[in-house]
Parts: structure tokens; C-alpha cells; sequence
């Protein structure tokens, strides 16, 4: 039998694809609460333990977010750009 149908057939690797450390709104609430912040960045998310240094950021939309907050990140989800909208914070992103 040939080698090429010996070997086992293995699947195909994006080396473009950027893997994002998801956090979610009720992660958001919870560090607004604890730490009383307005205005949150990749740093803020690396010093609370939230992300590592090398980390793509997105915020998702699960939970619910019931204060303003100002947050600077890579990326978010529409659902999540909405919710901080709604109550009057800002969703920037950061390249």
C-alpha cells in the first residue's frame, strides 16, 4: 500500500487566525464592583488576573452590565458593544 494512504490524513491549520481571550459582561460588572474602575484597558484586565500580557482581548455578551464603564479593548461582540452603549459607556477598540 503507498504511504499516502498508510499515514492518516490530518486537517487543515490556519497560521493567520487569531485566537481572542473572551471575557464576558458579568466578568466586567464583577471587576467594576470589586475595584470601583470607570475606564477599563488591557491593562487593567492583565493587573486583575482578567487576561495575560500577550492576549487579543474581546469582550462578549453574556451577563448584564449596569454600570457606565469606558472600556478599551481588541474586540466585542455586537451584543456587547450594544450593552455598553446602552448605558452610556464607551466601546473602543485598540489595535
Amino acid at each position: 500500500m503507498p504511504l499516502q494512504r498508510r499515514l492518516p490524513k490530518y486537517g487543515f491549520k490556519n497560521i493567520n487566525r487569531v485566537e481572542y481571550r473572551g471575557i464576558n459582561l458579568d466578568a466586567i460588572q464583577k471587576l467594576v464592583e470589586n475595584i470601583k474602575v470607570t475606564e477599563i484597558n488591557p491593562e487593567v484586565l492583565i493587573k486583575n488576573g482578567l487576561a495575560s500580557k500577550n492576549d487579543v482581548i474581546k469582550i462578549l455578551g453574556r451577563g448584564e452590565l449596569k454600570a457606565k464603564v469606558d472600556i478599551n479593548v481588541h474586540a466585542f461582540t455586537a451584543t456587547a458593544k450594544k450593552a455598553i452603549e446602552d448605558k452610556g459607556g464607551k466601546a473602543t477598540q485598540v489595535k
